[in-house]
């Protein structure tokens, strides 16, 4: 009658897997990406529906389908340019980070949404929209596309700014290297 798992009644009951949006493979000394298009279903217009609005028959049920016709030619248009966007932006993404594909997190470059938006001609909301809650597979791991960008901190020796989150990959491995018994001041 005992539990044999007594940490479970304290776990989250569903796991959330992360299934990337965009893959990032080398190839030679370049970066493809691709999309990920499992699970989206292919959509089309069905044939029966079609026929039907060329054989004409009632004025009020032609009207009906050519409308609703309509409105799925609008939604697979748009789903095609959601997924367009996805590719731009994750395209636009590795040719700016191209140091962190090669080399890893400490790499990252200080990156913002205008870069990102400037580059492709689209409005920075935009960007913002397609990056939240899509995840790239990348060489160096799975990351959400929201990763890339951060803020820069300027260098005191007056190099190119460094990225916030190579900064603090830095000071992770410091304070992993540091002795216990006598550890780093902040100022250090």
């Amino acid at each position: 009658s005992m539990e044999p798992k007594p940490g479970r009644a304290f776990a989250p009951q569903d796991t959330h897997y992360v299934s990337p949006d965009v893959y990032v493979y080398k190839v030679g000394d370049d970066y493809l990406v691709s999309l990920n298009e499992d699970g989206l279903p292919r959509l089309k217009i069905s044939n029966f529906y079609k026929n039907m609005l060329k054989e004409g028959g009632n004025k009020k049920d032609h009207e009906y389908i050519q409308e609703k016709l309509k409105s799925a030619v609008w939604l697979i248009k748009s789903i095609h340019q959601r997924q367009r966007t996805i590719y731009k932006v994750s395209e636009s993404i590795v040719k700016h980070q191209k140091d962190f594909f090669d080399k890893g997190a400490a790499y990252l470059k200080p990156m913002i949404l205008r870069d990102i938006a400037n580059d492709i001609g689209m409005h920075e909301s935009t960007v913002s929209r397609v990056t939240t809650a899509k995840y790239m597979h990348t060489p160096q791991g799975i990351y959400e596309l929201k990763y890339f960008f951060n803020s820069g901190i300027s260098s005191s020796t007056g190099g190119d700014a460094l990225a916030s989150e190579s900064v603090k990959l830095k000071i992770k491995d410091l304070i992993s290297k540091e002795d216990p018994k006598s550890p780093l001041s902040d100022q250090k």
